[in-house]
């Protein structure tokens, strides 16, 4: 019995979590050596004493000698208990307490095994975690409250400048100047438009191009597509997110070619005038095409098929896309592509 009393001892001292065995009166029985250099207790010493008597009476907490009286009758457990627990040489201590009972082959005797988890480092972390959180919340609350300023006053610059410009092609003489202040009006429109779709999209670095494309479009077809010349806009897009500036430089893009091909694709009215754009995905590639069923080349200078500043505007954004842009002949129609990388399409075109 003595052997066996010392190989448990043993057994249980080579466990790290500190523990102790009570007996049905909360007094200690048993305590391993990771308890007893925790809280600075002596083995021999704590040996038949009620633990709440331990130390100088940190463990004397009301709630937890409730608990504990509940096990034994009631057969319970004691899971995940914390209290705040005065160690000493160690400060205040965040304890993780556990407790189940413990019965006798002959079902006499029962005690009760109750754990001790030292959890003040972990609760710390936590509560670091949780301000950097804070934090970091306020951050993108302050940082989202700015952007919808600068939106607000980009928009409302835009929309200055436009009128200005708007003022200036009315009041001059010149056609040639009446006509370059106009362009310059559509410009500041198109960056106007893209910008206002920017801001209703969720994200904010990222930005998912389907429904972006097909919302821009969609408002492009709006305010300037006539009752007299129906001409369907229609947008087939893979889904797939890009970043902001990557949609700034498409929404430029695509809005550049659409309003060319509103403008000059069908100078005589069609039933079945339609202008297409097709964006795919493939892994980091992507192709967008720009297409219509109207009368060809000679519908103005869109981008690729003169050198007039729509053209410039689009090769400047193609460049800075790190992309091609090529207008293949067809047999009517126009149709533009602008290619990152190069894969078959799967897409159809108008042209």
């Amino acid at each position: 019995m003595e052997d066996a009393g010392i190989l448990a001892q043993a057994i249980v001292d080579t466990i790290a979590e500190p523990f102790v065995v009570l007996d049905d009166q909360l007094r200690v029985v048993k305590a391993n050596n990771a308890f007893c250099t925790a809280f600075h207790v002596d083995r021999d010493e704590m040996a038949g004493r009620p633990l709440a008597s331990l130390g100088d009476g940190q463990w004397d907490i009301a709630a937890l000698r409730v608990l504990l009286d509940g096990i034994i009758p009631g057969h319970a457990v004691l899971e995940g208990f914390e209290i705040e627990h005065e160690c000493p040489h160690f400060g205040r201590r965040i304890i993780l307490l556990n407790a189940r009972q413990l019965v006798d082959e002959d079902g006499a005797a029962k005690k009760i095994l109750l754990t001790c988890t030292d959890i003040t480092a972990r609760r710390a972390v936590e509560r670091e975690k949780e301000e950097l959180l804070k934090q970091t919340e306020e951050l993108l609350r302050q940082k989202d409250v700015l952007l919808q300023e600068i939106q607000h006053r980009v928009a409302n610059s835009l929309q200055i400048i436009a009128s200005i410009l708007l003022l200036k092609a009315r009041a001059v003489s010149s056609e040639e100047t009446r006509r370059h202040l106009k362009d310059a009006h559509q410009r500041v429109m198109s960056v106007a438009e893209v910008q206002r779709h920017l801001h209703t999209a969720e994200g904010i670095d990222q930005i998912e191009v389907s429904s972006y494309l097909t919302k821009l479009c969609a408002s492009l077809a709006s305010s300037m597509v006539g009752e007299g010349q129906p001409i369907a806009v229609e947008v087939i897009a893979d889904a797939g997110m890009i970043r902001s500036d990557q949609a700034v430089s498409l929404g430029l893009i695509v809005t550049e070619l659409v309003i060319n091909a509103i403008k000059y694709a069908f100078p005589v009215a069609r039933a079945d005038a339609v202008i297409l754009i097709t964006y795919e995905i493939k892994g980091a590639d992507w192709k967008l095409v720009v297409s219509d069923n109207g009368i060809g080349k000679t519908a103005g200078d869109a981008g690729g098929a003169g050198t007039g500043l729509g053209t410039a505007i689009v090769q400047a954004l193609v460049k800075q896309l790190d992309a091609v842009m090529e207008a293949p002949s067809g047999a009517g129609g126009m149709k533009i592509a602008i290619t990152r990388a190069s894969f078959v399409s799967r897409m159809p075109s108008a042209a």
